[in-house]
Protein backbone atom coordinates (compact mmCIF):
# COMPACT_ATOMS: atom_id res chain seq x y z
CA UNK A 1 0.00 0.00 0.00
CA UNK A 2 1.47 3.05 -0.63
CA UNK A 3 1.02 5.68 2.05
CA UNK A 4 0.04 9.42 2.12
CA UNK A 5 4.16 10.35 2.60
CA UNK A 6 4.89 8.84 -0.92
CA UNK A 7 2.90 11.15 -2.59
CA UNK A 8 4.98 13.48 -0.47
CA UNK A 9 8.15 11.75 -1.83
CA UNK A 10 6.44 12.24 -5.34
CA UNK A 11 6.66 15.92 -5.20
CA UNK A 12 9.75 17.90 -5.16
CA UNK A 13 10.97 17.92 -1.53
CA UNK A 14 8.80 19.26 1.10
CA UNK A 15 10.21 21.08 4.74
CA UNK A 16 8.64 20.56 8.11
CA UNK A 17 10.83 22.96 9.28
CA UNK A 18 9.55 26.28 11.70
CA UNK A 19 8.10 28.42 9.66
CA UNK A 20 5.58 26.25 8.43
CA UNK A 21 2.32 28.15 6.98
CA UNK A 22 -1.42 28.46 8.57
CA UNK A 23 -4.24 29.46 7.78
CA UNK A 24 -7.47 30.10 9.58
CA UNK A 25 -10.43 29.32 8.09
CA UNK A 26 -14.59 29.26 9.32
CA UNK A 27 -14.00 26.28 11.30
CA UNK A 28 -10.59 27.34 12.84
CA UNK A 29 -6.88 26.83 11.61
CA UNK A 30 -4.75 24.38 9.89
CA UNK A 31 -0.93 24.42 9.63
CA UNK A 32 0.65 23.16 5.80
CA UNK A 33 3.90 22.21 4.63
CA UNK A 34 6.57 24.40 2.92
CA UNK A 35 7.58 23.07 -0.67
CA UNK A 36 11.43 25.03 -0.77
CA UNK A 37 12.35 23.59 -4.77
CA UNK A 38 9.05 25.75 -5.61
CA UNK A 39 8.86 27.86 -3.13
CA UNK A 40 4.74 26.73 -2.46
CA UNK A 41 2.69 26.04 0.16
CA UNK A 42 0.88 22.83 0.21
CA UNK A 43 -1.92 22.20 3.01
CA UNK A 44 -3.14 18.72 2.22
CA UNK A 45 -6.20 16.71 3.25
CA UNK A 46 -8.47 19.57 4.37
CA UNK A 47 -12.11 18.33 5.03
CA UNK A 48 -15.18 20.63 3.35
CA UNK A 49 -17.74 17.95 4.73
CA UNK A 50 -18.41 15.76 7.51
CA UNK A 51 -17.60 12.33 6.90
CA UNK A 52 -19.83 10.28 4.66
CA UNK A 53 -20.50 7.05 6.73
CA UNK A 54 -22.48 5.82 8.83
CA UNK A 55 -26.29 7.23 9.07
CA UNK A 56 -24.70 9.91 6.30
CA UNK A 57 -23.40 7.35 3.61
CA UNK A 58 -26.17 7.54 0.75
CA UNK A 59 -26.77 11.24 1.98
CA UNK A 60 -26.43 14.42 0.72
CA UNK A 61 -23.04 15.93 1.69
CA UNK A 62 -23.47 17.38 5.15
CA UNK A 63 -21.43 20.74 5.85
CA UNK A 64 -18.85 20.89 8.70
CA UNK A 65 -20.58 21.36 12.30
CA UNK A 66 -17.73 21.90 14.02
CA UNK A 67 -14.95 24.65 15.33
CA UNK A 68 -11.61 24.37 16.95
CA UNK A 69 -9.38 26.65 19.19
CA UNK A 70 -6.23 24.40 18.30
CA UNK A 71 -4.17 24.41 14.69
CA UNK A 72 -5.00 20.90 12.99
CA UNK A 73 -2.48 19.73 10.39
CA UNK A 74 -3.02 19.59 7.27
CA UNK A 75 0.19 17.96 5.84
CA UNK A 76 -0.64 14.71 4.29
CA UNK A 77 -2.90 13.96 1.33
CA UNK A 78 -6.29 11.71 2.81
CA UNK A 79 -6.82 8.24 0.87
CA UNK A 80 -8.81 7.85 -2.24
CA UNK A 81 -12.42 7.79 -2.43
CA UNK A 82 -13.49 3.78 -2.90
CA UNK A 83 -12.76 3.20 -6.08
CA UNK A 84 -13.03 0.09 -8.64
CA UNK A 85 -10.28 0.69 -11.30
CA UNK A 86 -6.74 0.89 -11.74
CA UNK A 87 -5.66 4.66 -11.05
CA UNK A 88 -5.53 4.30 -7.28
CA UNK A 89 -2.27 2.40 -7.90
CA UNK A 90 -2.23 0.64 -4.46
CA UNK A 91 -2.98 3.96 -2.43
CA UNK A 92 -5.30 3.51 0.79
CA UNK A 93 -8.92 3.88 0.07
CA UNK A 94 -11.69 4.94 2.45
CA UNK A 95 -15.56 5.88 2.80
CA UNK A 96 -14.34 9.04 4.45
CA UNK A 97 -12.39 10.56 1.45
CA UNK A 98 -14.10 13.93 1.38
CA UNK A 99 -11.00 16.23 1.42
CA UNK A 100 -9.38 18.88 -0.54
CA UNK A 101 -5.97 20.07 -1.25
CA UNK A 102 -4.37 23.61 -1.92
CA UNK A 103 -0.97 24.44 -3.02
CA UNK A 104 0.05 27.96 -3.35
CA UNK A 105 2.84 30.12 -3.78
CA UNK A 106 4.31 30.39 -0.54
CA UNK A 107 4.62 34.06 0.99
CA UNK A 108 1.43 35.49 0.41
CA UNK A 109 -1.05 37.73 2.50
CA UNK A 110 -4.80 36.68 2.90
CA UNK A 111 -5.74 39.88 0.99
CA UNK A 112 -3.57 39.06 -1.92
CA UNK A 113 -6.97 37.97 -4.03
CA UNK A 114 -5.39 35.28 -6.56
CA UNK A 115 -7.45 33.43 -8.79
CA UNK A 116 -8.27 29.86 -8.13
CA UNK A 117 -8.28 26.57 -10.27
CA UNK A 118 -10.36 23.48 -9.03
CA UNK A 119 -9.27 20.65 -10.85
CA UNK A 120 -11.92 18.28 -10.58
CA UNK A 121 -10.22 14.49 -11.41
CA UNK A 122 -11.28 11.74 -14.01
CA UNK A 123 -11.65 8.31 -14.09
CA UNK A 124 -15.12 7.31 -14.91
CA UNK A 125 -16.65 8.46 -11.90
CA UNK A 126 -15.79 4.95 -10.49
CA UNK A 127 -12.30 5.17 -10.42
CA UNK A 128 -9.33 8.18 -9.37
CA UNK A 129 -8.29 10.70 -6.81
CA UNK A 130 -6.38 14.40 -6.47
CA UNK A 131 -3.37 12.36 -4.81
CA UNK A 132 -2.63 11.17 -8.44
CA UNK A 133 1.09 11.53 -8.95
CA UNK A 134 0.06 12.56 -12.72
CA UNK A 135 -2.01 15.54 -11.48
CA UNK A 136 0.91 17.59 -9.42
CA UNK A 137 -0.18 20.88 -9.18
CA UNK A 138 2.67 22.63 -8.40
CA UNK A 139 4.33 22.59 -11.55
CA UNK A 140 1.44 24.46 -13.19
CA UNK A 141 1.39 26.91 -10.14
CA UNK A 142 5.14 27.75 -10.91
CA UNK A 143 4.46 28.44 -14.06
CA UNK A 144 2.01 31.10 -13.08
CA UNK A 145 4.61 32.67 -10.80
CA UNK A 146 6.68 32.69 -13.87
CA UNK A 147 4.72 34.28 -15.63
CA UNK A 148 4.14 37.19 -13.34
CA UNK A 149 -0.01 35.76 -12.68
CA UNK A 150 0.17 33.89 -9.74
CA UNK A 151 -2.98 31.89 -8.62
CA UNK A 152 -3.92 29.08 -6.35
CA UNK A 153 -4.81 25.44 -7.07
CA UNK A 154 -7.10 23.04 -5.54
CA UNK A 155 -7.94 19.78 -5.94
CA UNK A 156 -10.59 18.09 -4.72
CA UNK A 157 -11.87 14.12 -3.88
CA UNK A 158 -15.82 13.26 -3.88
CA UNK A 159 -17.52 9.96 -3.72
CA UNK A 160 -17.45 7.50 -6.52
CA UNK A 161 -18.83 4.42 -8.27
CA UNK A 162 -21.89 2.49 -6.16
CA UNK A 163 -21.34 5.27 -3.71
CA UNK A 164 -21.65 8.06 -5.09
CA UNK A 165 -23.68 7.37 -8.35
CA UNK A 166 -26.39 4.66 -7.05
CA UNK A 167 -29.60 4.82 -9.09
CA UNK A 168 -32.88 3.44 -9.32
CA UNK A 169 -36.25 4.66 -7.68
CA UNK A 170 -35.25 3.73 -3.96
CA UNK A 171 -32.17 6.06 -4.13
CA UNK A 172 -33.92 8.46 -5.53
CA UNK A 173 -36.86 8.80 -2.97
CA UNK A 174 -34.19 9.48 -0.35
CA UNK A 175 -32.10 11.83 -1.73
CA UNK A 176 -29.12 9.71 -2.81
CA UNK A 177 -28.62 10.17 -6.41
CA UNK A 178 -26.11 12.25 -7.68
CA UNK A 179 -24.17 12.19 -4.85
CA UNK A 180 -20.40 12.52 -6.35
CA UNK A 181 -21.79 15.80 -8.19
CA UNK A 182 -23.65 17.08 -4.74
CA UNK A 183 -19.88 16.53 -2.88
CA UNK A 184 -18.32 18.36 -5.82
CA UNK A 185 -20.37 20.95 -5.33
CA UNK A 186 -20.42 21.46 -2.05
CA UNK A 187 -16.72 21.83 -1.97
CA UNK A 188 -16.83 24.65 -4.23
CA UNK A 189 -19.04 26.08 -1.44
CA UNK A 190 -16.27 25.24 1.28
CA UNK A 191 -13.91 27.00 -1.56
CA UNK A 192 -16.41 30.42 -1.75
CA UNK A 193 -16.21 30.57 2.23
CA UNK A 194 -12.88 29.98 2.79
CA UNK A 195 -10.58 30.18 0.08
CA UNK A 196 -9.46 34.22 1.27
CA UNK A 197 -7.81 32.81 3.97
CA UNK A 198 -5.30 31.07 1.81
CA UNK A 199 -4.81 34.30 -0.38
CA UNK A 200 -7.29 33.22 -3.02
CA UNK A 201 -10.67 35.26 -4.64
CA UNK A 202 -13.65 33.61 -4.57
CA UNK A 203 -14.53 36.11 -7.28
CA UNK A 204 -11.78 34.06 -9.38
CA UNK A 205 -12.81 30.45 -9.32
CA UNK A 206 -12.22 28.71 -12.43
CA UNK A 207 -13.29 24.80 -12.56
CA UNK A 208 -11.25 22.58 -14.55
CA UNK A 209 -11.31 19.02 -15.16
CA UNK A 210 -10.68 15.99 -17.75
CA UNK A 211 -12.85 13.65 -18.58
CA UNK A 212 -15.11 12.37 -15.81
CA UNK A 213 -14.00 15.59 -14.32
CA UNK A 214 -14.63 17.74 -17.40
CA UNK A 215 -18.13 15.40 -17.75
CA UNK A 216 -18.71 17.19 -14.13
CA UNK A 217 -17.44 20.22 -14.99
CA UNK A 218 -20.45 20.44 -17.13
CA UNK A 219 -22.75 19.41 -14.45
CA UNK A 220 -21.94 22.53 -12.58
CA UNK A 221 -22.30 24.75 -15.85
CA UNK A 222 -26.05 23.46 -15.93
CA UNK A 223 -26.56 22.28 -12.28
CA UNK A 224 -30.48 23.34 -11.47
CA UNK A 225 -31.61 24.19 -15.09
CA UNK A 226 -28.30 26.58 -15.10
CA UNK A 227 -29.09 28.77 -12.35
CA UNK A 228 -25.70 30.37 -11.58
CA UNK A 229 -24.64 30.34 -7.87
CA UNK A 230 -21.98 32.58 -8.86
CA UNK A 231 -19.41 29.55 -7.51
CA UNK A 232 -17.00 29.92 -10.27
CA UNK A 233 -16.24 32.75 -12.97
CA UNK A 234 -15.28 30.25 -16.00
CA UNK A 235 -14.57 26.49 -16.73
CA UNK A 236 -12.38 24.40 -18.18
CA UNK A 237 -13.12 20.87 -19.56
CA UNK A 238 -10.62 18.88 -21.42
CA UNK A 239 -12.54 15.19 -23.28
CA UNK A 240 -15.55 16.35 -22.01
CA UNK A 241 -18.53 19.16 -20.76
CA UNK A 242 -21.75 19.86 -20.91
CA UNK A 243 -22.58 17.60 -23.06
CA UNK A 244 -21.01 14.71 -21.95
CA UNK A 245 -23.15 14.06 -18.15
CA UNK A 246 -22.68 10.45 -18.80
CA UNK A 247 -20.83 7.85 -21.09
CA UNK A 248 -24.05 6.57 -23.00
CA UNK A 249 -22.27 3.00 -22.99
CA UNK A 250 -22.73 3.14 -18.90
CA UNK A 251 -26.54 3.58 -19.67
CA UNK A 252 -26.54 6.84 -17.04
CA UNK A 253 -30.24 8.03 -17.89
CA UNK A 254 -31.82 4.61 -18.55
CA UNK A 255 -34.14 4.27 -15.20
CA UNK A 256 -34.01 0.33 -16.39
CA UNK A 257 -30.04 -0.22 -16.14
CA UNK A 258 -29.72 1.89 -12.98
CA UNK A 259 -32.65 -0.13 -11.09
CA UNK A 260 -31.39 -3.03 -12.48
CA UNK A 261 -28.04 -2.26 -10.84
CA UNK A 262 -29.55 -1.11 -7.69
CA UNK A 263 -31.72 -4.57 -7.30
CA UNK A 264 -28.51 -6.41 -7.80
CA UNK A 265 -26.84 -4.56 -5.15
CA UNK A 266 -29.49 -5.05 -2.75
CA UNK A 267 -29.72 -8.90 -3.58
CA UNK A 268 -26.34 -9.58 -3.03
CA UNK A 269 -25.96 -8.26 0.49
CA UNK A 270 -27.45 -9.10 3.42
CA UNK A 271 -30.46 -6.76 3.06
CA UNK A 272 -31.96 -8.56 0.43
CA UNK A 273 -34.89 -9.48 2.29
CA UNK A 274 -35.06 -5.92 2.26
CA UNK A 275 -35.40 -5.24 -1.37
CA UNK A 276 -39.52 -5.21 -1.40
CA UNK A 277 -40.19 -3.77 1.91
CA UNK A 278 -39.19 -0.31 1.35
CA UNK A 279 -36.69 -0.55 3.93
CA UNK A 280 -33.31 -0.86 1.78
CA UNK A 281 -31.66 1.81 1.17
CA UNK A 282 -31.63 2.31 5.12
CA UNK A 283 -30.07 -1.01 5.11
CA UNK A 284 -27.24 -0.35 2.59
CA UNK A 285 -26.45 2.71 5.20
CA UNK A 286 -26.23 0.41 8.05
CA UNK A 287 -24.09 -2.35 6.02
CA UNK A 288 -20.47 -2.94 7.68
CA UNK A 289 -18.19 -1.34 4.83
CA UNK A 290 -16.47 -4.77 4.40
CA UNK A 291 -19.89 -6.12 2.88
CA UNK A 292 -20.71 -3.63 1.02
CA UNK A 293 -17.51 -3.06 -0.47
CA UNK A 294 -16.86 -6.72 -1.00
CA UNK A 295 -20.09 -6.74 -3.01
CA UNK A 296 -19.45 -3.79 -4.94
CA UNK A 297 -15.94 -4.59 -6.20
CA UNK A 298 -17.17 -7.65 -7.29
CA UNK A 299 -20.30 -6.07 -9.16
CA UNK A 300 -18.53 -6.18 -12.41
CA UNK A 301 -21.96 -6.79 -14.06
CA UNK A 302 -23.60 -4.18 -12.60
CA UNK A 303 -20.79 -1.43 -12.07
CA UNK A 304 -22.36 0.20 -15.58
CA UNK A 305 -25.06 1.42 -13.90
CA UNK A 306 -23.71 3.49 -11.67
CA UNK A 307 -24.05 6.73 -13.58
CA UNK A 308 -25.56 10.20 -13.21
CA UNK A 309 -29.56 10.43 -13.51
CA UNK A 310 -31.84 13.08 -14.29
CA UNK A 311 -33.15 13.52 -10.68
CA UNK A 312 -35.26 17.10 -11.82
CA UNK A 313 -33.00 18.71 -8.81
CA UNK A 314 -29.11 18.73 -9.66
CA UNK A 315 -29.76 17.57 -13.23
CA UNK A 316 -33.16 18.79 -13.97
CA UNK A 317 -32.91 16.97 -17.70
CA UNK A 318 -31.14 16.15 -20.34
CA UNK A 319 -28.18 18.28 -21.51
CA UNK A 320 -28.53 18.41 -24.93
CA UNK A 321 -32.25 20.65 -24.51
CA UNK A 322 -30.32 22.45 -21.75
CA UNK A 323 -27.82 23.99 -24.31
CA UNK A 324 -30.19 24.04 -26.93
CA UNK A 325 -32.41 26.88 -24.66
CA UNK A 326 -29.91 28.52 -23.08
CA UNK A 327 -29.95 26.91 -19.81
CA UNK A 328 -26.48 27.13 -18.48
CA UNK A 329 -24.27 29.18 -16.81
CA UNK A 330 -22.96 31.74 -19.13
CA UNK A 331 -19.41 32.19 -18.42
CA UNK A 332 -15.95 31.77 -20.64
CA UNK A 333 -15.14 28.38 -21.71
CA UNK A 334 -12.34 26.16 -22.56
CA UNK A 335 -12.81 23.68 -23.95
CA UNK A 336 -11.68 20.65 -26.65
CA UNK A 337 -11.03 17.04 -27.48
CA UNK A 338 -8.21 14.47 -29.03
CA UNK A 339 -7.74 13.87 -32.62
CA UNK A 340 -7.76 10.07 -31.64
CA UNK A 341 -10.61 10.06 -28.84
CA UNK A 342 -11.90 7.00 -30.18
CA UNK A 343 -9.32 4.60 -29.76
CA UNK A 344 -9.76 4.74 -25.91
CA UNK A 345 -13.49 3.25 -26.27
CA UNK A 346 -13.16 0.54 -28.98
CA UNK A 347 -11.05 -2.11 -27.72
CA UNK A 348 -13.37 -5.58 -26.56
CA UNK A 349 -16.27 -4.33 -28.45
CA UNK A 350 -16.43 -7.76 -31.31
CA UNK A 351 -17.49 -10.93 -30.82
CA UNK A 352 -16.68 -13.02 -27.54
CA UNK A 353 -14.65 -9.33 -26.90
CA UNK A 354 -12.35 -9.60 -29.81
CA UNK A 355 -12.44 -6.65 -32.80
CA UNK A 356 -14.84 -5.73 -35.12
CA UNK A 357 -14.37 -6.68 -38.39
CA UNK A 358 -17.64 -7.05 -40.99
CA UNK A 359 -19.80 -4.67 -41.49
CA UNK A 360 -22.86 -7.41 -39.51
CA UNK A 361 -20.47 -6.75 -36.36
CA UNK A 362 -20.41 -3.58 -36.97
CA UNK A 363 -23.98 -3.04 -36.93
CA UNK A 364 -24.24 -5.57 -34.23
CA UNK A 365 -22.05 -3.32 -31.81
CA UNK A 366 -24.35 -0.24 -32.64
CA UNK A 367 -27.74 -2.29 -31.81
CA UNK A 368 -26.48 -3.88 -28.58
CA UNK A 369 -25.91 -0.15 -27.00
CA UNK A 370 -27.78 2.49 -25.90
CA UNK A 371 -25.62 5.13 -27.61
CA UNK A 372 -28.77 4.30 -30.61
CA UNK A 373 -32.11 2.62 -30.64
CA UNK A 374 -32.88 -0.74 -33.02
CA UNK A 375 -35.58 1.49 -34.50
CA UNK A 376 -33.47 4.86 -34.88
CA UNK A 377 -32.35 5.61 -38.59
CA UNK A 378 -28.91 5.96 -37.15
CA UNK A 379 -28.36 2.31 -37.85
CA UNK A 380 -28.74 2.57 -41.18
CA UNK A 381 -27.45 6.31 -41.35
CA UNK A 382 -24.77 5.72 -39.52
CA UNK A 383 -22.99 3.15 -41.63
CA UNK A 384 -22.81 5.71 -44.59
CA UNK A 385 -21.74 8.80 -42.30
CA UNK A 386 -18.57 6.12 -40.86
CA UNK A 387 -17.73 3.72 -44.13
CA UNK A 388 -15.63 1.01 -43.51
CA UNK A 389 -12.72 3.37 -45.57
CA UNK A 390 -9.71 3.06 -43.41
CA UNK A 391 -8.34 6.42 -44.08
CA UNK A 392 -11.39 8.28 -42.82
CA UNK A 393 -10.95 6.62 -39.82
CA UNK A 394 -8.36 7.15 -36.21
CA UNK A 395 -5.66 7.38 -36.90
CA UNK A 396 -5.73 8.23 -40.54
CA UNK A 397 -3.84 6.30 -42.62
CA UNK A 398 -1.09 9.55 -42.87
CA UNK A 399 -0.83 8.94 -39.32
CA UNK A 400 -0.42 5.00 -39.06
CA UNK A 401 0.39 3.49 -42.22
CA UNK A 402 0.04 0.18 -41.40
CA UNK A 403 -3.28 -1.25 -42.49
CA UNK A 404 -5.16 -3.28 -40.22
CA UNK A 405 -6.36 -6.85 -41.43
CA UNK A 406 -8.40 -9.36 -39.95
CA UNK A 407 -6.13 -10.97 -38.14
CA UNK A 408 -4.74 -7.55 -36.26
CA UNK A 409 -6.05 -7.75 -32.34
CA UNK A 410 -8.01 -4.53 -32.19
CA UNK A 411 -10.25 -5.71 -35.73
CA UNK A 412 -10.80 -4.78 -39.43
CA UNK A 413 -12.84 -1.81 -38.55
CA UNK A 414 -11.07 -0.60 -35.27
CA UNK A 415 -10.79 2.70 -37.31
CA UNK A 416 -14.29 2.94 -38.14
CA UNK A 417 -15.41 2.17 -34.40
CA UNK A 418 -12.80 4.10 -33.29
CA UNK A 419 -14.30 7.19 -35.00
CA UNK A 420 -17.94 6.94 -34.87
CA UNK A 421 -16.90 6.21 -30.85
CA UNK A 422 -14.92 9.05 -30.34
CA UNK A 423 -17.29 11.91 -32.16
CA UNK A 424 -20.49 10.42 -30.24
CA UNK A 425 -19.16 10.46 -27.10
CA UNK A 426 -16.67 13.84 -27.14
CA UNK A 427 -16.49 15.45 -30.49
CA UNK A 428 -19.82 16.03 -31.35
CA UNK A 429 -20.67 16.92 -27.70
CA UNK A 430 -17.81 19.57 -27.66
CA UNK A 431 -18.76 21.00 -30.90
CA UNK A 432 -22.57 21.07 -29.57
CA UNK A 433 -21.28 23.22 -26.89
CA UNK A 434 -19.13 24.93 -28.49
CA UNK A 435 -22.22 26.51 -31.03
CA UNK A 436 -24.15 27.08 -28.06
CA UNK A 437 -21.78 29.37 -26.34
CA UNK A 438 -20.98 31.10 -29.41
CA UNK A 439 -24.57 31.53 -30.58
CA UNK A 440 -24.99 33.47 -27.09
CA UNK A 441 -22.20 35.27 -27.85
CA UNK A 442 -20.15 34.24 -24.42
CA UNK A 443 -16.22 33.35 -25.09
CA UNK A 444 -15.81 30.13 -25.73
CA UNK A 445 -11.67 28.77 -26.73
CA UNK A 446 -12.25 25.40 -28.66
CA UNK A 447 -8.99 23.23 -29.34
CA UNK A 448 -8.07 19.43 -30.77
CA UNK A 449 -4.54 17.85 -28.64
CA UNK A 450 -2.79 16.05 -31.97
CA UNK A 451 0.21 14.58 -30.25
CA UNK A 452 1.00 11.63 -29.50
CA UNK A 453 2.92 10.74 -26.31
CA UNK A 454 6.14 8.94 -26.22
CA UNK A 455 4.80 5.37 -25.61
CA UNK A 456 1.61 5.09 -27.13
CA UNK A 457 1.49 3.18 -30.24
CA UNK A 458 0.76 4.66 -33.43
CA UNK A 459 -2.46 3.22 -34.02
CA UNK A 460 -3.76 4.45 -31.01
CA UNK A 461 -2.60 8.03 -31.87
CA UNK A 462 -3.23 11.03 -30.28
CA UNK A 463 -6.18 9.37 -28.01
CA UNK A 464 -8.05 9.87 -24.87
CA UNK A 465 -6.54 11.78 -21.99
CA UNK A 466 -2.83 11.96 -23.67
CA UNK A 467 -3.25 15.85 -23.33
CA UNK A 468 -3.32 16.13 -19.69
CA UNK A 469 0.70 15.44 -18.83
CA UNK A 470 1.31 18.54 -21.58
CA UNK A 471 -1.30 20.77 -19.78
CA UNK A 472 0.17 20.11 -15.93
CA UNK A 473 3.77 20.58 -17.46
CA UNK A 474 4.30 17.04 -16.36
CA UNK A 475 7.82 17.14 -17.90
CA UNK A 476 9.50 14.26 -15.45
CA UNK A 477 6.39 11.78 -16.28
CA UNK A 478 5.44 12.00 -12.14
CA UNK A 479 2.70 8.82 -12.13
CA UNK A 480 3.19 7.70 -15.72
CA UNK A 481 4.81 4.69 -17.14
CA UNK A 482 6.33 5.05 -19.69
CA UNK A 483 7.15 8.41 -19.33
CA UNK A 484 4.89 10.71 -22.25
CA UNK A 485 8.11 12.90 -22.78
CA UNK A 486 10.79 9.64 -22.37
CA UNK A 487 12.96 10.31 -25.41
CA UNK A 488 10.79 12.95 -26.68
CA UNK A 489 12.10 15.81 -29.09
CA UNK A 490 12.53 19.09 -27.94
CA UNK A 491 9.21 20.38 -29.19
CA UNK A 492 7.29 18.39 -26.65
CA UNK A 493 8.46 20.28 -23.73
CA UNK A 494 8.25 23.58 -25.99
CA UNK A 495 4.27 22.49 -25.97
CA UNK A 496 4.29 21.26 -22.52
CA UNK A 497 4.92 24.54 -21.44
CA UNK A 498 2.88 26.55 -24.35
CA UNK A 499 -0.21 24.89 -23.09
CA UNK A 500 0.45 25.06 -19.58
CA UNK A 501 1.06 28.58 -20.02
CA UNK A 502 -2.11 29.30 -21.97
CA UNK A 503 -4.37 27.11 -19.12
CA UNK A 504 -2.67 29.70 -16.58
CA UNK A 505 -3.59 32.66 -18.58
CA UNK A 506 -7.09 31.42 -18.83
CA UNK A 507 -7.53 30.49 -15.44
CA UNK A 508 -6.16 34.16 -14.21
CA UNK A 509 -7.31 36.15 -16.87
CA UNK A 510 -10.29 34.31 -18.80
CA UNK A 511 -7.96 34.40 -21.90
CA UNK A 512 -5.75 32.04 -23.12
CA UNK A 513 -3.69 34.26 -25.52
CA UNK A 514 -1.59 35.90 -22.47
CA UNK A 515 0.76 32.98 -22.23
CA UNK A 516 4.00 35.40 -23.13
CA UNK A 517 5.51 32.91 -25.72
CA UNK A 518 6.59 34.65 -28.66
CA UNK A 519 5.77 32.95 -32.26
CA UNK A 520 2.62 31.30 -31.43
CA UNK A 521 -0.53 31.69 -33.60
CA UNK A 522 -3.60 33.89 -31.58
CA UNK A 523 -5.93 31.12 -30.59
CA UNK A 524 -9.16 32.69 -31.52
CA UNK A 525 -12.81 32.31 -29.79
CA UNK A 526 -15.59 30.16 -31.34
CA UNK A 527 -17.13 32.16 -33.45
CA UNK A 528 -20.05 30.34 -35.60
CA UNK A 529 -21.48 32.76 -37.56
CA UNK A 530 -24.60 32.55 -40.09
CA UNK A 531 -24.94 28.83 -38.59
CA UNK A 532 -21.14 27.42 -39.56
CA UNK A 533 -18.14 26.42 -37.74
CA UNK A 534 -16.12 28.49 -35.35
CA UNK A 535 -12.32 27.47 -35.70
CA UNK A 536 -10.31 25.82 -32.92
CA UNK A 537 -7.01 25.56 -31.95
CA UNK A 538 -4.67 22.77 -33.11
CA UNK A 539 -1.80 21.99 -30.94
CA UNK A 540 0.82 19.99 -33.07
CA UNK A 541 4.57 19.71 -32.49
CA UNK A 542 4.48 19.65 -36.36
CA UNK A 543 2.76 23.57 -36.64
CA UNK A 544 5.32 26.50 -36.73
CA UNK A 545 5.20 27.42 -32.40
CA UNK A 546 3.44 24.23 -31.49
CA UNK A 547 -0.10 25.45 -32.78
CA UNK A 548 -2.19 26.46 -36.25
CA UNK A 549 -5.54 27.40 -36.20
CA UNK A 550 -8.62 25.18 -38.11
CA UNK A 551 -11.92 25.32 -39.13
CA UNK A 552 -14.31 22.95 -37.15
CA UNK A 553 -15.49 20.92 -39.89
CA UNK A 554 -12.89 18.29 -39.23
CA UNK A 555 -15.15 14.84 -40.11
CA UNK A 556 -17.99 17.36 -40.05
CA UNK A 557 -21.09 15.45 -41.99
CA UNK A 558 -20.74 12.66 -39.08
CA UNK A 559 -20.66 15.23 -36.22
CA UNK A 560 -23.31 17.24 -37.90
CA UNK A 561 -25.82 14.26 -37.77
CA UNK A 562 -24.71 13.04 -34.31
CA UNK A 563 -25.52 16.96 -32.92
CA UNK A 564 -28.77 17.49 -34.81
CA UNK A 565 -30.33 14.06 -33.67
CA UNK A 566 -29.05 14.24 -29.91
CA UNK A 567 -32.26 12.63 -28.73
CA UNK A 568 -32.34 9.79 -30.97
CA UNK A 569 -29.08 9.12 -30.80
CA UNK A 570 -28.55 8.95 -27.24
CA UNK A 571 -31.59 6.82 -26.93
CA UNK A 572 -33.55 9.55 -24.69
Amino acid sequence: MLSSLFYLLLLPSVCFASGTPVVTVKNGSYSGVYNPTYNQDFFLGIPYAQPPVNDLRYRVPQSLNTSWSTTRPATAYPPFCVAYGGDDNGAPQSEDCLYLQVIRPSGISTNAELPVAVWIHGGGLFDGGSNDPRYNLSFIVQNSVEMNNPMIAVSVQYRLSGFGFLGGKEAAAGGATNLGYRDQRLALHWIQENIGAFGGDPTKVTIWGESAGAQSVGVHLLAYNGRDDKLFRSAIAESGGPSNLFFPLDGGYNSSATQDGYNAVVLNTSCASTLSSGDSLSCLRALPFAELNATLSTATGIASSFAPVIDGDLIATYPSLQLRSGAFVPVPLLIGTNTDEGTGFSNGYGPNGGGVNTDSEFLSFLNSTNLIRPSSPASSIIPILYPNIQALGIPSLATDPTPLTTSSPQGLQFRRLSAYLGDTLLIAPRRATSLAWSTRSIPCYTYRFSVVPSGTPPLIGATHFSEVAFVFNNTRGLGYDPNPFQNAPPSFFSLALLMSRAWVSFITMSDPNNHGISGVVEWPAYNATGGGAGRNLVFDTQAQGGALVEWDTWRGEGVAWIESNALGVYGR
